[in-house]
C-alpha cells in the first residue's frame, strides 16, 4: 500500500498538468465551436479539482 500512497500526489500533478495544457492548447490554437471551448474548460476545472485533491491528500491516518 505504501507504493501506490506515493504515487497518488504524482497522479494528481499529471492531471492537473493535462487540464492546464488542454486548457491552453484550446484557448490558444482556438480549436472547434464556443459551445466546445466552454466544455473544456468547465471539464479543466473538474479535472483540476481531482487532481488537486490527489496531491493534497493526507495520508497520516
Amino acid at each position: 500500500m505504501v507504493d501506490r500512497e506515493q504515487r497518488t500526489p504524482f497522479y494528481g500533478i499529471l492531471l492537473i498538468l493535462a487540464a492546464m495544457f488542454g486548457a491552453f492548447a484550446v484557448n490558444y490554437y482556438g480549436v472547434g465551436a464556443y459551445w466546445f471551448r466552454i466544455t473544456v474548460y468547465i471539464v479543466a476545472v473538474a479535472v483540476v479539482a481531482v487532481g488537486f485533491v490527489m496531491t493534497f491528500r493526507d495520508y497520516s491516518r
